[in-house]
């Protein structure tokens, strides 16, 4: 088991019972997934292009990508209706938690200029996305080996039921929000 998820079982549960009065230690939210998109535009001229992105995921990710497929057809953009698009992955369990330790930990404050992410970034309903403009940030992808600066969207899908309890859910995991 990843410490990320026993320093959540310990003192993360602990401290939302004491700050939300929760009576159950079922009610505290927890993690439920983190989904990462890698939406990869150029893949319309050049298909080949999407295998460099599904590698970069897979490596980031530690598990394999799907792909995603146009919706609709958009003829300024000469997409069609199912063409490959992006690549997503989304990571439960063990493997999400160890993806969040080392998003929180090591990735981020990697971005140059970091001052924390938006506290800003929430849906309304708990969940927080958040968007990075390299895949660099990542120790494990290797400078030489990339063939073109791509971003990303993270999304972290929680339990709880509204953006605060989010909020101190993810401060208390770890992650730099910026002061407001």
């Amino acid at each position: 088991m990843p410490r990320m998820k026993d320093k959540y079982k310990n003192d993360v549960m602990s401290a939302m019972m004491q700050k939300f009065g929760y009576k159950n230690i079922m009610q505290v939210p927890k993690l439920e997934k983190v989904v990462i998109n890698m939406g990869v535009g150029e893949a319309i001229q050049n298909s080949k292009i999407i295998d460099f992105a599904i590698s970069d995921l897979m490596t980031i990710s530690g598990q394999k990508p799907v792909t995603t497929k146009a919706k609709k057809s958009i003829a300024a953009f000469k997409l069609r209706e199912g063409m490959t698009i992006g690549a997503k992955v989304t990571l439960r369990g063990a493997r999400m938690y160890e993806f969040v330790d080392r998003l929180f930990n090591v990735a981020l404050p990697r971005v140059r200029d970091f001052r924390g992410v938006s506290p800003k970034s929430f849906d309304g309903r708990g969940n927080y996305s958040m968007g990075i403009r390299e895949q660099l940030i990542f120790p494990e992808v290797e400078y030489d080996k990339i063939d073109k600066i791509r971003g990303m969207d993270v999304v972290i899908v929680t339990t709880a039921r509204t953006d605060e309890e989010a909020r101190e859910l993810l401060k208390l995991m770890g992650m730099p929000f910026r002061a407001a």
